[in-house]
């Protein structure tokens, strides 16, 4: 997945008035359609079957300073847009084309008499309110490193945004060929693994995620409730601390899916575990907390997980002798 960084501080008057016109209200086909070349105008219909669509636009810069990153922009990227500090509203590029003429009627041209003319509709908006900081703490970036243009992201980087953002990935598969596609994301992921400590660990976990998530929900391995992907993480059965380079390697077994309403957190403190066969065994320290003692009794006891497998028993085996809370010894 191909991602864009789009610079629109609303703020800025003139960006909120564009951002109001185009995107909050997304513009009407049939209005512009003296400036929409027939087969663009067409394929707009064809994807926004109502006649409408959010719409934005970049302009070439100075020189066409900006034609190499967009050029890199096709349908199927995903775009976020950020300003003042923050990362606020992303979609999916439906389309792309180039029209100064309906660009000047949206957005009219600046100072310099240019316009957002590299146009294109999106689908899919979604709201957020994202820090700054937390990308650049994510892709290792400068403390005072802001996005200032238009960009495009690949590969790793771009692969660290879909797991902050919690993007799903495109469904271009059928049902029955899921397990493929899982299996294909494993076998082609050959990422570095000690770039840095944090993110070494955070690249893999959205290859992970991509690997045992190939849907845009999932099964939390412990208390086995289906989930929207953002409630879910892909999380080390063995600390990923404690894994040689080719067990952090082993994406198909060194990790499960486990929910943020508590299960990973109870996992990964030794409340939980998982014996050999597959049944969730909980430590007798839970109940000295009643919260932790209520929630497993309401999702984990006398549970067994599908998870388990023999390939993934060295793992589990070593989550029971380093990290679960078993009794203390008399």
């Amino acid at each position: 997945m191909r991602i864009l960084a789009q610079p629109a501080r609303r703020s800025d008057k003139t960006v909120e008035k564009h951002y109001q016109d185009t995107i909050a209200s997304p513009v009407v086909f049939d209005q512009h359609a003296d400036l929409l070349d027939a087969a663009t105008l067409d394929a707009l219909k064809q994807l926004f079957p109502d006649g409408t669509a959010p719409m934005w636009g970049v302009m070439p810069g100075k020189n066409g300073a900006n034609l190499p990153e967009i050029r890199k922009m096709g349908p199927g990227s995903w775009v976020f847009f950020s300003g003042d500090k923050r990362l606020y509203l992303g979609g999916t590029v439906a389309l792309t084309w180039r029209s100064p003429q309906l660009a000047a009627r949206l957005w009219d041209t600046d100072g310099d008499g240019e316009t957002w003319e590299y146009m294109y509709a999106l689908s899919g908006t979604r709201g957020f309110d994202i820090p700054i900081e937390e990308v650049r703490d994510l892709l290792d970036w400068k403390p005072t490193r802001n996005i200032m243009r238009f960009q495009a992201f690949k590969d790793t980087e771009a692969d660290l945004l879909q797991s902050l953002l919690t993007l799903e990935p495109a469904q271009t598969v059928q049902p029955e060929d899921e397990e493929a596609a899982a299996q294909q994301a494993i076998a082609d992921y050959t990422g570095p693994l000690e770039r840095s400590a944090e993110r070494a660990h955070r690249g893999e976990q959205a290859h992970l995620k991509r690997a045992l998530l190939p849907g845009p929900t999932g099964e939390c391995a412990l208390c086995g409730r289906t989930l929207p992907a953002a409630f879910l993480i892909a999380a080390h059965i063995k600390k990923r601390a404690a894994c040689t380079d080719d067990e952090k390697r082993d994406l198909q077994n060194i990790a499960m899916l486990a929910c943020l309403l508590g299960c990973d957190g109870l996992y990964e403190r030794g409340f939980i575990t998982v014996t050999e066969g597959g049944h969730l065994q909980v430590s007798p320290l839970a109940a000295s907390s009643p919260a932790v003692a209520q929630h497993i009794n309401d999702h984990l006891a006398d549970r067994t997980t599908a998870w388990w497998t023999p390939e993934r028993e060295q793992y589990f085996a070593w989550h029971r002798a380093h990290t679960f809370r078993s009794a203390p010894a008399p």
